[in-house]
């Protein structure tokens, strides 16, 4: 199975903020990696479909919400490496599919909605996927691709940085992308992680799980993978979710849109809009310093800013 790479550009940022306190700031474009697998999440199912297909499996069966960036990823990577797929959606079905979904559908995945208080209780939920589909030679791919095979692929992100670097900077939602990208730092490298949920402590606590050694087990089962030293060199920053996972403002969507037009880089608003405000923020506060090297990651998502909707002159969430 190929897992084929465009050129993933780093894009240098020359604007006021970067001129003012003469920092180096860099965009890694993985959201320019393929056109519909993009960002992070091509690196996240990398071993997992790799996984899939050693196991003999024919259908991948996973989870998200109705504007999953991982469910829009999965469809895609199933229908270019040969799966079928299926999708357990948050939430009720609606007779007219919006852009995320028709997307999938058109991919061929196979949608099972349910509700928002089922889908909580993952135990559950495993559980009915499995007895609904149980005549499908299934894989199973944890919502957001967020698992251990998961990391390994992320752990390949900053290969793709060609110069070095003092930090590297990445939107946490899960935390898988972000362990990868730890475990993947080499001497006086550090990674901040920008949590884009409101959930004090989570994403700190999930990073330190991927960094356990409960992944060895799976990473020794990859061929060619070095086995890894993680210090104690990231950090984890919740001061910019803006009131939580998909949560905007007036001051975020001015910020989003003025970024794009100085330097031609979309963003979305889940993720790296709030990412990249903070970087943003932490420059002018002098935490990144004159000199210094910052590496952000663009993780794709771009298909999520599908969910907003402007209304008047005021962006909100779609619904």
């Amino acid at each position: 199975m190929g897992f084929e790479l465009l050129n993933i550009p780093l894009q240098g940022i020359n604007d006021a903020i970067t001129k003012q306190f003469g920092v180096n700031l860099l965009v890694l474009r993985l959201d320019l990696a393929q056109p519909e697998i993009s960002g992070n999440k091509l690196f996240k199912l990398k071993y997992n479909l790799l996984e899939a297909e050693k196991a003999g499996a024919k259908t991948l069966l996973t989870f998200g919400g109705a504007f999953s960036n991982h469910i829009a990823a999965t469809a895609a990577a199933g229908k270019k490496y040969g799966f079928k797929t299926i999708g357990i959606i948050r939430g009720e079905e609606h007779s007219e599919l919006n852009p995320t979904l028709k997307f999938v559908a058109d991919c061929g995945m196979k949608l099972q909605y349910v509700s928002r208080t089922f889908y909580q209780n993952k135990k559950e939920l495993y559980e009915f996927a499995r007895k609904q589909f149980e005549k499908e030679k299934i894989y199973f791919i944890p919502e957001g691709g967020s698992n251990a095979l998961g990391v390994l692929g992320c752990q390949e992100i900053t290969k793709f940085i060609t110069r070095d670097f003092d930090y590297v900077c990445c939107a946490c939602g899960t935390g898988a992308t972000m362990a990868g990208v730890v475990r993947s730092l080499k001497k006086n490298q550090k990674a901040v992680g920008f949590q884009v949920l409101k959930a004090d402590g989570y994403i700190k606590k999930e990073v330190s799980n991927w960094l356990s050694d409960s992944i060895s087990e799976q990473e020794s089962a990859i061929q060619n993978q070095e086995k890894v030293n993680v210090k104690n060199n990231w950090s984890i920053n919740e001061e910019y979710h803006f009131g939580g996972y998909a949560k905007i403002n007036e001051e975020l969507t001015e910020f989003i849109k003025q970024f794009e037009q100085n330097n031609t880089i979309p963003l979305d608003y889940v993720y790296t809009g709030k990412m990249m405000f903070g970087v943003y923020d932490l420059i002018s506060k002098g935490v990144f310093k004159s000199g210094e090297t910052v590496i952000a990651i663009h993780t794709g998502g771009l298909q999520g800013n599908s969910g907003f909707e402007f209304r008047g002159n005021k962006l909100t969430q779609y619904g």
